[in-house]
Order: C-alpha cells, then structure tokens, then sequence
C-alpha cells in the first residue's frame, strides 16, 4: 500500500496499515461496506465463519487502570474469572471498559479495536479459540475495516500469550442452576408476614454484564444497593422479581 492510498483510510486504519508494513506483514487492511458491522455480518461479507472474526474485548483493570484486551473468536464469549485469574493479583479486579476509556487508551473507537498499534501498551492476551483455524480477520481501527492473518501471525504481530478464555456455556449453565437452587431455599414462604424478611445474597456476588444482574442472587446493582433500606414490603417486592427471573431462566 502506497502513502497516496494510505492517506484515503481514516486515521485508526492509516496506523493499522503503516504497523503491518513495518513488519512486512502481506495483507493490508480492507473496508468492508456499511451492512457489515457485526461479527456475523462482517463474516457474511468476506465469506468466512463467524468464528474466524477476531473480537477485540476490552476491559478495565482496577486500580490501576490498565487496558486489558482480549483477543477471541466472533462465535465465543469472554469468561472475565478466566481473564481476572490471568491478570489481576493483589485484589484487584476488572471492569467494563467504556467508550471514553477504550478511546484514550487505545486509541480505537469500541467496534473497531485493532489488537495492535494502540495508543498506549495493553495487556493482551489471545483466546486459544482462534486457533481452529488457519487464517483469521482482526478489526483494523475501524468498525468496517479487518485484515487478513493467521493466529500464529497474530501471537507474533502482538507477543501475546494464548489461553482457554472463552465461557463454558456448558459449566455456565450448571452455576446458574446451583445459584437459583440456593437462592430458593432462602425466599420467603408466599403467606410469610413475618419481620424478618431473607437476603437473597449467597455471597456470589458478581454482576453479568450482558443481563445487568448479579449471577448470585439474580438482583440489579440498584436492588443490591438498596436492599438495606427497604421496608419489608419493598423486600418482599423485591423477592417477587427474583422468583420472575428465575423462572424465566428456568424455562
């Protein structure tokens, strides 16, 4: 790619497409259309399974405010406890990554995160899903531009280590019905008048980011913070919404 033809890319994808150049890598950043901006549209558009889409995930470390991004295939979920007992030590935990922070770190807008030329050093690793295959697409800086590598390019492009980070949907599914099996032993019985009105806390407290609920108690942010304050009739109210969900997540 010449630096007349670089010049036409949006800035994102001019660093991305210098970066590859510089290490003689072959295949130069491509524009998709607009249609394409999820996973499985970008995989649509180029031909290729949904798998063969790198995600870029990027987290927050706590305290120190660290990027963390994680590498993984277009069909698979990050599992953050995999990710956390990789790269958090004395206490410190993850948390979600807004768009301002994956701006200035990264120097990519959320969508199009390249795994490299970022504005400041992340801690990247790479999910070992991606190595079912033999060539990949990675985001090139902007939400409709990728380029072509293979996952041992990409370990060699980033330094990465590589690791088993996707969710076991499988194991998943067994701590949700653990957690919703301790959580009805603690409900009130339905003609319960009595004062003292149960936690629903089983001292699992971590908050899905997809759902917005605890994977514990199966309670929002807003309900765990105000369970304190309420009156027992708030609690009971409380404890109606849980037993919805939970049956919902049942069926």
């Amino acid at each position: 790619m010449c630096g007349a033809e670089l010049k036409v890319l949006p800035e994102g994808v001019q660093r991305v497409a210098q970066f590859l150049q510089n290490h003689d890598h072959l295949h130069a950043p491509v524009m998709l259309d607009d249609a394409a901006r999820t996973a499985q549209q970008a995989a649509d558009a180029l031909g290729v399974a949904v798998g063969q889409i790198a995600k870029s995930i990027v987290f927050r470390r706590k305290p120190d405010d660290a990027a963390v991004l994680v590498v993984t295939s277009g069909d698979r979920r990050v599992d953050e406890k995999k990710v956390e007992a990789l790269v958090c030590l004395d206490g410190r935990r993850l948390g979600r990554a807004d768009a301002e922070f994956v701006k200035s770190r990264t120097g990519f807008s959320i969508g199009g995160v390249s795994p490299l030329a970022h504005a400041v050093p992340s801690i990247t690793l790479i999910d070992e899903s991606l190595f079912r295959f033999d060539d990949i697409w990675a985001a090139a800086g902007h939400p409709l531009a990728v380029f072509q590598l293979s996952p041992r390019q990409l370990q060699a492009l980033t330094g990465a280590p590589v690791a088993g980070l996707a969710v076991d949907d499988d194991e998943k599914k067994r701590e949700m019905q653990r957690a919703i099996a301790l959580v009805g032993l603690r409900a009130p019985a339905p003609h319960d008048a009595g004062d003292d009105v149960a936690s629903p806390c089983i001292s699992i407290c971590r908050l899905n980011a997809t759902s917005g609920l605890c994977e514990g108690c199966f309670r929002t942010r807003d309900e765990i913070a105000g369970w304190s304050r309420a009156g027992n009739d708030g609690k009971r109210a409380t404890w109606n919404t849980i037993e919805q969900r939970m049956a919902a997540l049942r069926a």
